[in-house]
């Protein structure tokens, strides 16, 4: 459902942006589907991205394929970030710190999904809660200051399947050990996502700092999220999906995230993507934030919990 789009009713497309020269951008999961096209997008900008991926064959692969596009001089690179691995994100943060004088935006794009049975990270936690959430809690924390110092951006990409699960987290079993289910558990996830960028902006305001804290989502985008882990049966429903036209490109998935990181006099309080039917697709702008998302005493029991589980104190 769309609230009166502040875009006009093709919403925000990439022709709104101007130069991005000088501008860096941080992006995880940047090697394929709406990472690498939000990394297209600002390339072509002129701006200077640093994709965080797990893979280094795949990410050179994808800055090759970039440069091809858009010539040698494109300001494209990669650090190796395994979201999955909290040890991973501590060295991916201490390269980032001494490599990327300027943060102006990082894009928590990098997600997995609909894993079919229960998996555990190296650290212990349900994978997808680990990697979509924890792992991004923790990089977040640790590059904070250098973002603060741009008076930059944190961009958390989540999902319209925060919608379809418990709609609260499940406190009493964050790894599902009693009631795994692969669609509940990514729900849970997405929502954490969710919380933790609300709860962020209330600990930045209370604070005084300058970081500027947004959601969005892709809308049901053709991607490779939808992976070998996935049940059977959620493989054939989304590859129906896709073939009936109701997924659109990976790129216009990226719209909502390049926007989120570069757009001015947008709303912090607010939950932004597509529009159209389902926000499957179609034009991207503001969405309905469900009020469950904002539940405050599940926001600051979430965020002790996500500072405990990650061993960080965030500098707020």
């Amino acid at each position: 459902m769309a609230i009166n789009n502040q875009f006009g009713p093709k919403g925000w497309t990439p022709e709104r942006l101007g130069s991005l020269t000088g501008k860096t951008f941080l992006i995880t999961g940047a090697n394929t589907g709406a990472g690498f096209q939000a990394t297209r997008i600002l390339l072509s900008k002129g701006a200077n991205v640093v994709m965080l991926n797990r893979n280094p064959s795949k990410s050179e692969a994808a800055m090759a394929q970039l440069k091809s596009e858009f010539g040698d001089e494109a300001k494209v690179s990669f650090i190796q970030l395994d979201l999955a691995e909290l040890a991973s994100v501590r060295r991916a943060s201490k390269e980032i710190l001494e490599k990327v004088p300027k943060i102006d935006a990082l894009v928590c794009n990098g997600a997995i999904a609909q894993i079919a049975t229960q998996q555990l990270t190296v650290d212990g936690f349900e994978s997808q809660l680990g990697v979509n959430h924890y792992g991004h809690f923790l990089l977040c924390g640790l590059l904070f200051e250098r973002i603060e110092a741009s008076e930059g951006r944190i961009v958390v990409v989540s999902s319209e399947g925060h919608k379809m699960g418990l709609k609260a987290i499940q406190f009493d079993d964050m790894n599902w050990d009693k009631n795994y289910h692969p669609n509940k558990v990514y729900s849970q996830s997405k929502l954490a996502q969710m919380m933790f960028a609300y709860e962020l902006q209330d600990k930045i305001k209370a604070a005084g700092k300058n970081v500027k804290v947004y959601v969005c989502h892709p809308g049901a985008s053709n991607t490779s999220l939808i992976r070998e882990s996935a049940s059977f049966m959620t493989r054939i429903s989304w590859a129906f999906m896709v073939k009936i036209g109701l997924a659109q490109t990976a790129e216009k998935g990226a719209y909502p995230e390049v926007m989120c990181a570069t757009e001015e006099n947008l709303k912090e309080r607010a939950y932004y993507g597509p529009t159209g039917i389902m926000n499957f697709g179609g034009p991207v702008g503001e969405g309905k934030l469900e009020s469950f998302v904002l539940q405050k005493d599940a926001l600051t029991r979430l965020w002790a919990l996500s500072e405990k589980e990650t061993a960080i104190d965030w500098p707020l």
